[in-house]
């Protein structure tokens, strides 16, 4: 069935239009991946689809077509992984997701973060991870292998899946988020049993965690984080949506909840685009125990969470410990001297 079709059913108006099913979901995706519509085909789909919204059937079934046009990373599955996708970008705050993943790592997670730096004004967490040394231009193979070796891997969506890329990218043109960028949040490269998927599209938040269960993801936490990336907030309680032996529950995570006052906005304040080197030093710094108060506790927060999700505790709280003997007994810091230094071989985007 042509595209036309399929763009018919979804851009009746408020009321007239439908759903698609599983199959056609999937048969769309198959023909925007594969390149069979018009430049005009696809902007019409997706704005059609951004006002329609996705339903939660829709949107599994375009993450399980785009998971099939490439292989999953080959990551040991004796590996305690975390898929961690990082595509929003900040702009008011620094990244202790990216201090925190460093931590958890070395508190015996393990890390796939995956993203896309392409929103502008809003610094990705590519930009500071190549600020801090470590290596952002891995193809698949390389990152795959740097993650069993080392316990975390940074991975180019452009070079994971390059049609879901430039799907991304149209965000410029159209100047709107599409259905591409939950399917990009979604695809899980790794195969990881445990995903931590932030969002801001209030709308997105109860839909995702029932995409997960949709598709068959053991543990998901869905978390209206900080600024749309998967952060607990440290000056304010953060809605999660936990999904867990195929049962979704909410909580409310505070700092209170380990033992932690609240950060102020200038404890969490960002960098301007252009001073990535500095919030690099910053997070170094963190990483290095260097740097006391709210600040160090965010992202102990954050740290338990992945190392929570990594099923290295029963609980938030009993896995911040964890973190912080992590933290303060210097193997994060030893971590992240073992992250930046170079592999054998690094992949450029051509």
């Amino acid at each position: 069935m042509p595209i036309q079709d399929y763009l018919a059913k979804i851009a009746q108006g408020p009321k007239a239009s439908k759903d698609l099913t599983w199959d056609e979901s999937k048969q769309v995706m198959k023909l925007l991946i594969e390149g069979q519509v018009t430049q005009a085909q696809i902007g019409a789909f997706l704005i059609a689809m951004r006002f329609k919204m996705e339903s939660v059937t829709e949107l599994a079934a375009f993450t399980a077509a785009a998971r099939q046009y490439v292989a999953p990373l080959s990551i040991p599955k004796s590996l305690a992984l975390v898929d961690v996708p990082t595509y929003a970008g900040k702009q008011d705050t620094f990244h202790a997701l990216i201090a925190a993943a460093v931590v958890a790592t070395a508190g015996g997670a393990a890390v796939l973060m995956h993203g896309y730096d392409g929103i502008p004004g809003r610094p990705g967490s590519a930009g500071v991870l190549k600020a801090l040394g470590v290596p952002i231009d891995l193809e698949p193979k390389m990152a795959a292998e740097e993650l069993t070796k080392k316990g975390f891997a940074y991975l180019d969506i452009g070079l994971y899946h390059p049609p879901i890329y430039r799907f991304l990218e149209m965000r410029q043109e159209l100047g709107v988020r599409n259905m591409f960028h939950p399917v990009a949040r979604l695809l899980n490269p790794g195969r990881a049993s445990a995903q931590v998927v932030g969002l801001s599209h209030p709308p997105h938040f109860e839909k995702t965690a029932e995409v997960l269960r949709m598709l068959a993801c053991p543990r998901g936490f869905v978390i209206r984080g900080v600024e749309g990336d998967p952060e607990l907030s440290g000056a304010a309680a953060t809605r999660v949506l936990e999904l867990r032996d195929e049962r979704i529950t909410p909580l409310g995570i505070a700092p209170k909840d380990f033992g932690m006052g609240l950060c102020s906005s200038r404890e969490m304040a960002g960098f301007p685009p252009d001073q990535r080197d500095k919030e690099a030093d910053l997070l170094r710094r963190l990483i290095q125990n260097q740097v006391p108060g709210g600040p160090k506790d965010w992202v102990l927060m954050n740290a338990a969470m992945l190392l929570y999700a990594a099923g290295k505790g029963t609980s938030l709280t009993a896995c911040l410990p964890i973190a912080r003997a992590a933290l303060e007994g210097g193997a994060a810091a030893r971590k992240l001297d073992e992250l930046v230094q170079a592999p054998l071989a690094a992949g450029k985007r051509g």
